[in-house]
């Protein structure tokens, strides 16, 4: 059986397809950022949200593309979707979770610390990621604190580490079942 890039991309779920001009385009999260392709759910200030919070968790997640990522996968049907989320049992819509989970992120920063978690400083950016983790966000009226810190994080590294790449990056040999014809 003959797997190309295209196909192989497309069954891993690391895919993201947009039509620009009547044409469909295959692209990674991390090319879908590059090019600014437009979000098809999230709304600017949720992607803001979600690339900050996700890059103080993981830096580099945003310019892996992890908002296109997450933006993909919201719509999908849950059976198909490969957000972390689903494994705790956890009602779809995928959306339901991710809004109030980012705009309590957004309410928090604000409160707590006066400022848009864009313009956290490391250790803000540590003691929000620390009080998710913990469950204690002062004021917090959304989904479960820790819930959000472990479905954020393990999109995050889902992008980044999730690849032949970030296999290489971390030394981990990649050991596929099947093998892309070259690397993606």
């Amino acid at each position: 059986m003959s797997l190309s890039r295209r196909n192989f991309i497309r069954q891993s779920g690391l895919a993201v397809t947009f039509t620009v001009a009547g044409r469909t385009l295959l692209l990674t999260p991390r090319e879908a950022y590059a090019r600014e392709m437009p979000f098809s759910v999230l709304d600017r200030a949720e992607v803001e949200t979600l690339e900050a919070i996700c890059d103080h968790l993981l830096p580099g997640a945003g310019e892996n593309g992890v908002a296109h990522f997450v933006d993909h996968q919201l719509p999908l049907d849950p059976d198909d979707s490969l957000l972390f989320i689903k494994w705790f049992n956890v009602q779809p819509p995928y959306v339901d979770f991710y809004r109030p989970a980012l705009a309590e992120i957004s309410r928090a920063c604000e409160t707590v610390y006066g400022k848009s978690i864009t313009d956290l400083d490391p250790s803000g950016a540590a003691a929000l990621i620390e009080s998710l983790r913990d469950g204690n966000v002062p004021g917090w009226n959304g989904p479960p604190p820790p819930l959000v810190y472990h479905a954020l994080r393990n999109d995050a590294v889902d992008v980044v580490y999730g690849t032949m790449e970030g296999f290489a990056d971390l030394g981990i040999p990649y050991l596929a079942h099947i093998e892309p014809p070259r690397a993606w």
